[in-house]
């Protein structure tokens, strides 16, 4: 009897795998009628209660990795909704995590390498046709943004001329295609130059070790009595240390030497001396994780996010070698993977890990 039992048991779920798999159309359907209305009505930056919220839309460098897309910091300030850099896949990864690219009050560029401007592009189309905005993306940066701009104008030109006259000014219009330029001189060091104001938000540069890309700059956002400093791309500097102090969150680049330099070796023996001189050129102008770590523990920073990760975490075990002890120089940081988020709530010393990731 046990074993008819079970023989009926297996026919029924059967029979029931059999009914579902038929009607698996019907089922997507009615779950799509569900979960859609929720979906695109979705906008976490009206969720956030007033104060200065920090996503990782993209927390990697150049190299690919499944939890950490090209460069791009996403910055809330009350109801504005800013993005300094736009790294591949990041305007894709603000959508999943229902950021509305259409809701970008304007883009703050660090410098002009490739990893940091590639998504430029995208970012600006996916704003002008799925916003109301009647202008042009505003993207401000040192010296050079304009002919970064005026290429990727042109090279989306014939874009904008395809979709006007597809979907017309309703969705299109011409007037709000493309990017608009808002150059600004990269300050000395110890100056902050201040390249924008308003509700409540002030965004300042300062001027950062890149060498020999110059000029980049990090930004300092400073609203509702909370402050956060964007690092860019940069060694170790003394400039950071001194326009972090005393910051909430400081938003800092990091780069293994060690984990490199196991790539070089890597490549020399795999007689590839154009990736081999790669790994030995990069280390110079970047920020180890241990040196990010004494710069936040300098300058007193209440909490130290890492981003910009190279080479990319992938296997269990790495995060702790990648960081080669700078826990211990500075115990209160978070390695950052993209959807990472913090809140600070406006007139408060709260520091709250929103978001784990992805």
């Amino acid at each position: 009897m046990k074993t008819r039992g079970f023989v009926i048991f297996l026919l029924a779920i059967s029979i029931t795998a059999g009914v579902v798999y038929s009607q698996r159309a019907m089922i997507a359907e009615r779950l799509m009628a569900v979960a859609l209305p929720k979906q695109m009505a979705a906008n976490q930056v009206e969720a956030f209660d007033d104060g200065l919220h920090v996503v990782l839309c993209g927390a990697g460098g150049p190299m690919p990795a499944p939890h950490a897309s090209g460069p791009c910091v996403g910055v809330v300030a009350g109801n504005q909704f800013f993005v300094v850099d736009a790294g591949a896949d990041s305007t894709r990864n603000m959508q999943r995590l229902s950021y509305p690219p259409g809701d970008i009050a304007a883009v703050f560029l660090t410098h002009f390498h490739s990893d940091h401007i590639d998504g430029l592009g995208e970012l600006a189309t996916i704003r002008w046709a799925t916003g109301d905005d009647q202008t042009p993306l505003v993207v401000y940066g040192p010296e050079g943004v304009d002919s970064v701009v005026a290429g990727f104008n042109a090279a989306y030109a014939q874009d904008f001329t395809y979709r006007h006259d597809h979907h017309g000014d309703l969705v299109a219009p011409l007037a709000a295609a493309g990017i608009t330029a808002m150059p600004f001189q990269a300050p000395a060091d110890g100056e902050l130059t201040t390249v924008f104001e308003g509700d409540g938000l002030t965004v300042e540069a300062l001027r950062v070790d890149h060498a020999p890309v110059a000029p980049a700059v990090g930004y300092r956002f400073s609203y509702g009595g909370r402050t956060v400093l964007i690092s860019g791309d940069t060694s170790k500097s003394d400039n950071i240390t001194r326009f972090a102090e005393g910051i909430d969150l400081l938003v800092h680049e990091a780069l293994s030497p060690e984990l490199i330099g196991m790539m070089e070796a890597t490549a020399t023996e795999l007689n590839n001396p154009v990736v081999a001189k790669v790994m030995s050129d990069v280390p110079d102008y970047h920020a180890s994780p241990v040196e990010a770590a004494e710069t936040a523990r300098d300058a007193g920073v209440g909490h130290l996010l890492y981003y910009h990760i190279v080479p990319p975490i992938v296997v269990p075990g790495q995060e702790t070698l990648w960081l080669n002890g700078a826990g211990e120089i500075f115990p209160d940081y978070t390695v950052g993977y993209d959807g990472v988020t913090f809140s600070l709530p406006a007139n408060s010393s709260e520091i709250i890990k929103a978001r784990k990731g992805m």
